[in-house]
């Protein structure tokens, strides 16, 4: 599992040097917008980046606090009154989560949310962090947590601003935004704001700092759970496990993108729960996979996951060595860069093209930005995906039907000399209904209705052509029911052609096959359509009549 490389060893202690570099002010700037405080944050950045490089599936990942995790992280804090003990049992039982995820193989599932929720939570908790950070710009802190308090108190803080502060924010905005790119290979920008916004409030006194920072090895702390906090933890810690591991498996995406490799998901996520379960235990924030840090990593030259080891280590030894100098660091530095971090976050790209896709997906996004913003994480990302799956099964759906109801030559089927000479025998005495794929419930639903509207009065014999048909589920069976009886009572004949074992086994089952005779089963399409046409010819209702027979697919 751990699978040390050594081959690209120079690549990856430069690449692990240079991301602990740029994650040494995030570290601290998400520690303290969280609550515990910036050493909480590097205690966070160390561990989660520690055991979910050693035992995580993607090895150029370089994983630390993250923006989502931070948001729903601080809203606990809050809630629990700081209680230490309260509130990293949240992130323990948070990694727990996640390492039950993995181990169960449900990394391959959470991959599936469609891109407007991802893109519209996301940019939704990139709008948080910049409201959350508003008020901190002017150097003013907002009281209370969450959103709403954060927005109240903006006009406030502008009305009344620390102008040094004002002066400090706006600085590191610019370098965070504007840093020229060629030197940010030497200086990232985040350092670069950290280090110059600093300075600046050496010699330019008022704008309130960070203060005193604990230095050395973090202590242990003993989780405690008691009953009128248990359902906080637990929903929090549901909400962290599931926003750790989506964030960690997009990030994992990326780097595959990167590395033209490809990552382990249940692994990554058994790493990244190791990570937060450590994390909570010595008084970490929690975190998931970081994308910015691990693109930074790959580009200067990580390639395993002795990258992630080294990066934790440079910040280990920040701790260790340099954590009073960080005392002097002024809250607006932190908020300017993590008001970087929430634009970066908010997906931009897609608000400027969206005009031009379709029109649902914005809408999707845009509802699940909102649920995100004014009432919870969760709440979003459940409503999203359960709108975006019926969304789906909806296009499917109408896609399918409205393959239903064309004749023979409007049908996508490729039909032989054989069937075509036998179709003009019968003349319009035959109606076929090719089902062209897997049936959907939301086809299923109206299926019967469309077989029934363009069988209605043509011809004794229908076949149904399950050859393109792997599976049905019980709204597939209730609908072939339901076609079966209709055409037995219109005095139709039934012939079934190409259905496999397991879709006849679970007609049977619900004795959906009722109606079906069970000398009408055929192996092939050619087959049925001989017995139709021999049905039909002994028919004393047949006739010679020349009209094209409906041939239907679905």
């Amino acid at each position: 599992m751990l699978n040390f490389r050594l081959d690209n060893l120079r690549g990856d202690l430069f690449g692990g040097l240079t991301a602990g570099v740029v994650a040494l002010p995030l570290a601290l700037a998400f520690g303290e917008a969280s609550g515990a405080g910036p050493i909480a944050g590097l205690y966070g950045a160390i561990f989660v980046g520690f055991f979910a490089a050693l035992f995580g599936g993607t090895d150029s990942q370089i994983s630390g606090p993250t923006g989502p995790m931070i948001v729903v992280f601080a809203g606990v804090y809050a809630t629990l009154n700081g209680d230490a003990s309260l509130v990293f049992a949240t992130v323990i039982l948070a990694g727990v989560f996640q390492i039950l995820f993995g181990v169960l193989r449900l990394g391959q599932y959470i991959r599936l949310v469609p891109y407007p929720v991802v893109s519209g939570f996301m940019s939704g908790i990139g709008c948080i962090i910049i409201a959350l950070q508003f008020s901190r710009m002017f150097g003013h802190e907002p009281e209370g947590g969450g959103t709403i308090p954060a927005l109240t108190a903006i006009p406030g803080a502008v009305m009344d601003p620390n102008f040094v502060a004002l002066g400090i924010s706006l600085l590191t905005l610019l370098i965070v935004f504007k840093w020229p790119k060629g030197w940010s290979k030497i200086v990232p920008p985040p350092l670069a704001a950290l280090i110059i916004g600093t300075v600046v409030s050496l010699f330019i006194a008022g704008a309130p700092i960070l203060g005193s920072i604990p230095t050395g090895l973090p202590s242990f702390i003993v989780p405690a759970i008691n009953q009128e906090s248990l359902l906080i933890i637990m929903e929090a810690a549901v909400i962290l496990a599931l926003l750790g591991s989506i964030d960690s498996l997009l990030t994992s995406l990326v780097a595959d993108n990167m590395t033209r490799t490809k990552h382990n998901s249940n692994r990554e996520l058994v790493g990244q729960g190791l990570g937060n379960m450590v994390a909570g235990f010595f008084g970490g924030i929690p975190g998931a996979g970081a994308t910015m840090r691990t693109v930074v990593n790959i580009r200067t030259g990580g390639q395993t996951k002795i990258s992630g080891v080294v990066h934790s280590l440079l910040l280990l030894a920040v701790v260790l060595v340099l954590a009073p100098l960080a005392s002097q660091i002024p809250h607006a530095v932190l908020a300017g860069i993590l008001v970087k971090v929430g634009y970066d976050i908010i997906d931009v790209s897609y608000l400027k093209n969206a005009h031009r896709g379709p029109r649902w997906d914005l809408a999707l996004m845009v509802i699940v930005l909102v649920l995100t913003v004014f009432v919870d994480l969760i709440t979003a990302v459940a409503a999203g995906v359960v709108m975006g799956a019926l969304a789906f099964v909806k296009q499917m759906a109408d896609a399918q039907l409205a393959r239903m109801g064309g004749s023979r030559e409007g049908s996508q089927v490729e039909y032989s000399a054989e069937e075509e000479a036998l179709f003009t025998r019968a003349g319009k005495r035959i109606t076929l209904f090719d089902f062209g794929g897997p049936l959907s419930f939301g086809a299923a639903a109206d299926l019967g209705h469309q077989v029934r509207e363009n069988s209605r009065g043509k011809g004794q014999a229908l076949i149904l052509d399950f050859s393109s048909v792997p599976f049905v589920d019980v709204s597939a069976a209730r609908a072939v029911e339901t076609i079966g009886c209709d055409a037995d009572s219109a005095g139709k004949k039934v012939f079934i052609s190409g259905m496999n074992d397991s879709v006849r086994a679970v007609l049977t089952g619900l004795s959906a096959d009722c109606c079906l005779k069970d000398d009408n089963y055929f192996t092939t399409r050619i087959e049925a359509i001989r017995a139709a046409v021999a049905y039909i010819e002994g028919s004393p209702d047949h006739g010679d009549s020349s009209e094209q027979p409906v041939v239907s697919a679905t």
